[in-house]
């Protein structure tokens, strides 16, 4: 097999305090089962865990990004006409619009005044234009006349030269004329698309947002109006470093996590990447394309990108829930069983139903390496295939040897508690800023007698 860079990326760390408190928690005390409590000569509870079997194989690698969302056709609308002041705005943040629609319009006094100045200089060069046409053709009629005098010797050869000279001076008249018309022409076609633009209209098709535009407002070149982008379709912006380059290319399979969809990541191609990179970060910018249908996505919203660019070598695979630090010797391992668990590994129990356990099952702590780490699992080194290893309640052997109730599951149960515990955090943390607003919203109230 081909061997591929060794970075990996890992979202999960290798234990949840809060996950295996809750799960050892349920299933110490909501099992039905009176073997966990203390045996005949014995002064010790024995703890109930939950136990996968290894499997072997190779692991995806992924590489962690962050993206920022952004819209189709996204773009920010300035005023293209500078010292203007904002006296209507037709639209509103969140409103859609179509291309062409007016957005806002600024006060347009001084450009009509404009315009209707150039209208009079137009007009003032075509009367222009038009006398200078009457006169051309008076010289030439008077031209045709003395050339026709002097070929019978009637006129001199001087009366002639004269005649000619105001000929081709009455041409120059007629040129110059012309030149000032069309200059009149564009002085006023100039005026009219400046008063056009005293209308700021829609360049496409979109959502409104970032309005920052009011009534009496006065703008300039500078001045950003309003943000505008199609939300049913978004793409997401992720930076690659140029060692990045060597092994992650377009095509390539993107997930794309956000809190905003608990169904789970978004999957999709890693659409582009630009072949120019910045002279001083040497990084550059990839884009992934995503529909966007219920508008779950928001532009400007930070999201976690995993790019897949390869496979590992094989190995023995683990949850990362079941990797253990050691608390005296800090070493990684697992705690594995030396006997064959039988009976059908278990999902999610009904509520309200005690869990089934097996044993006790004696288990030990064994050190392994850690060839890669994804997502869910891990690859290691150290242990067999097929072995039994501890998910949940290794923390409560303490890094010894010991026995322990056992509750095999499959591994969509794991998986499920590793989803799951990036919610429960994130919840947690959402609770803890809520309460926290409510006290210093309390402290803040003055108390009343």
């Amino acid at each position: 097999m081909t061997q591929l860079p060794t970075h990996r990326s890992l979202i999960f760390p290798s234990s949840n305090f809060l996950t295996a408190i809750l799960a050892s928690g349920l299933l110490l005390f909501g099992c039905g089962d009176d073997s966990s409590t203390p045996q005949k000569g014995e002064n010790k509870i024995i703890p109930a865990v939950e136990a996968v079997q290894a499997r072997f194989g190779a692991l995806p690698l992924t590489q962690r990004l962050s993206g920022v969302v952004k819209a189709k056709n996204q773009v920010e609308i300035y005023p293209e006409i500078s010292a203007a002041l904002v006296e209507e705005v037709y639209v509103q943040n969140g409103e859609v619009v179509k291309r062409g629609q007016p957005l806002l319009r600024l006060r347009d006094k001084e450009f009509r005044e404009r315009l209707n100045q150039a209208r009079a200089g137009l007009q003032i060069a075509e009367a222009q234009l038009r006398q200078a046409e009457a006169r051309l053709q008076e010289v030439r009629a008077e031209l045709q006349r003395q050339t026709t005098l002097a070929d019978q010797g009637l006129i001199s050869a001087t009366e002639l030269e004269t005649v000619q000279t105001r000929a081709v001076s009455a041409e120059a008249d007629m040129a110059l004329a012309q030149a000032r018309v069309e200059q009149s022409r564009a002085t006023v076609k100039e005026r009219e698309e400046s008063l056009a633009q005293t209308v700021v209209r829609a360049p496409v098709d979109g959502n409104v947002g970032n309005r920052n535009a009011e009534v009496g407002m006065l703008v300039s070149g500078s001045t950003r109006l309003f943000t505008l982008g199609q939300l049913d379709n978004v793409r997401v912006e992720v930076v690659l470093t140029d060692r990045m380059l060597t092994y992650i290319e377009a095509g390539q399979r993107a997930e794309v996590f956000t809190p905003s969809t608990p169904s789970g990541p978004q999957t999709a191609p890693l659409s582009r990447i630009s072949p120019f990179l910045h002279p001083v970060s040497h990084s550059t910018e990839a884009e992934i394309d995503l529909a966007n249908p219920d508008g779950r996505l928001k532009p400007g919203m930070f999201v976690s990108v995993d790019v897949f660019y390869g496979e590992s070598e094989n190995a023995t695979l683990v949850p990362l829930s079941a990797l253990y630090e050691h608390p005296a010797t800090g070493e990684t391992g697992v705690y594995v069983s030396r006997a064959t668990l039988s009976g059908e590994p278990a999902a999610n129990p009904p509520a309200g139903e005690p869990a089934t356990l097996l044993g006790p099952v004696t288990f030990e702590f064994v050190p392994v390496e850690v060839v890669a780490k994804g997502r869910m699992e891990a690859g290691i080194r150290g242990v067999k295939p097929d072995s039994w290893i501890i998910t949940l309640g290794q923390n409560l052997l303490a890094g010894a040897p010991g026995d322990a109730r056992v509750r095999p599951v499959s591994w969509t149960r794991v998986e499920q508690l590793q989803h799951l515990q990036r919610q429960d955090l994130m919840e947690e943390v959402i609770k803890r800023q809520q309460e926290a607003e409510k006290d210093s919203i309390a402290v803040e109230q003055p108390q009343t007698m």
